[in-house]
């Protein structure tokens, strides 16, 4: 039987060896949800969080999936003349949103994968991640402390026609991120940053992976 161990606090040395004994004994460690963001079940963006599901398994980490795709959420209405209930860290629409942005605060962290439409995030991944951030990067949830907030994540960027637009892209996944952390550069527990076509498919859905394997190890 697996053992879950989560949200601890160590310093790097100890955290290492304890990591290695973990391994060992066969223990989930993290939780890590992908999210990913197209229509397409056969395409890119999938196989992106495929690569991504197999590196956290490899680490002994429990992979939730999530395609926004397949839920309903409704977009934003930015409502009450501007701000509503979201000051408060929740949301007045009823649709999907509420348990996808309840289970982000019971994972450690994040893989994000969009394909690219227009230089930017597809439609699925805007609408949602706009209703997030109504949520959780206001300053009176800041003040309090958010779900997303000092956790390592992952963006990728799948462009699977040209391949233009993905640096766009990536910039506002980036900015998304940023204001999920207090707009901290300096503090905020970026992972990386993954830029992905047809033309580097071959080693990037590598690299995809084994960066999913290296966050559930913690390196």
């Amino acid at each position: 039987m697996k053992v879950k161990i989560r949200n601890f606090e160590m310093d790097y040395k100890n955290r290492a060896y304890f990591l290695i004994i973990i391994k060992i004994l066969g223990v989930i460690f993290m939780k890590i949800m992908v999210i990913t963001s197209s229509p397409n079940k056969e395409g890119l963006t999938e196989s992106c969080g495929k690569a991504a599901e197999k590196g956290i398994e490899k680490g002994n980490g429990e992979a939730i999936m999530v395609r926004l795709n397949d839920l309903n959420i409704l977009p934003c209405e930015a409502c009450d003349q501007g701000w509503g209930i979201c000051l408060e860290g929740t949301c007045k629409l009823e649709d999907d949103f509420k348990k996808v942005y309840e289970a982000m605060g019971e994972v450690d962290g994040y893989v994000v994968v969009t394909p690219v439409y227009f230089q930017d995030m597809s439609e699925s991944a805007k609408t949602f991640f706009d209703r997030l951030r109504r949520c959780e990067a206001n300053k009176f949830i800041r003040e309090k402390g958010n779900k997303i907030q000092n956790k390592p994540f992952i963006c990728v960027a799948a462009a699977g026609g040209s391949g233009h637009g993905t640096i766009s892209c990536l910039t506002n996944m980036e900015r998304l991120f940023l204001h999920l952390n207090k707009m901290d550069y300096t503090n905020m527990p970026k992972f990386d940053y993954i830029g992905i076509t047809q033309n580097n498919k071959s080693y990037m859905l590598d690299a995809i992976e084994a960066g999913a394997l290296k966050m559930v190890n913690g390196e």
